[in-house]
């Protein structure tokens, strides 16, 4: 199901730059002042270059920190992680697998009753599908996901 999701010059021409500027050079965007940080809708949160599925709204959190935060990947195998040593600190990065975007970061902090972990996701790195759309752009299969979920599938922020 994961060959379907490439980077291709195409989609890297269709970023905006901040989204560039997050996804191919490795910045970060401003807390409190993204796009998802504070979203509440029912749906999938995808690579904005390869459309590769990696978080469910099923797993996101408020942490506090002013950018989206997830419990954990929607398919492990669609994200990567790499030690990064810049800014003086020890952390791991988030790419995606199929688009190599950089995501964020993973912090031990998270939820210790859903793991532990807290993906430090840039919105720009994301596109959302709402619960909705999830058919229409190819993403049916995850519907499942929010049968028994308390998100509201028609909330939208």
């Amino acid at each position: 199901m994961t060959a379907q999701y490439e980077k291709s010059p195409e989609a890297i021409s269709r970023l905006t730059p901040e989204q560039y500027r997050v996804t191919q050079e490795g910045a970060t965007e401003p807390a409190f002042n993204n796009e998802f940080w504070d979203h509440q809708a029912a749906g999938l949160y995808v690579d904005v270059v390869s459309g590769e599925p990696l978080f469910a709204s099923t797993t996101k959190f408020d942490s506090g920190c002013g950018w989206p935060s997830f419990t954990a990947p929607l398919t492990p195998e669609n994200i990567l992680e790499n030690s990064d040593v810049s800014l003086g600190m020890v952390r791991t990065e988030v790419r995606s697998a199929h688009g190599d975007s950089h995501l964020g970061h993973v912090f031990s902090d998270g939820p210790i009753d859903a793991g532990g972990l807290r993906y430090c996701i840039n919105s720009a790195a994301l596109r959302f599908v709402a619960y909705q759309e999830l058919d229409a752009q190819g993403y049916g299969a995850y519907k499942n996901l929010f049968e028994d979920s308390s998100d509201e599938k028609g909330a939208t922020s």
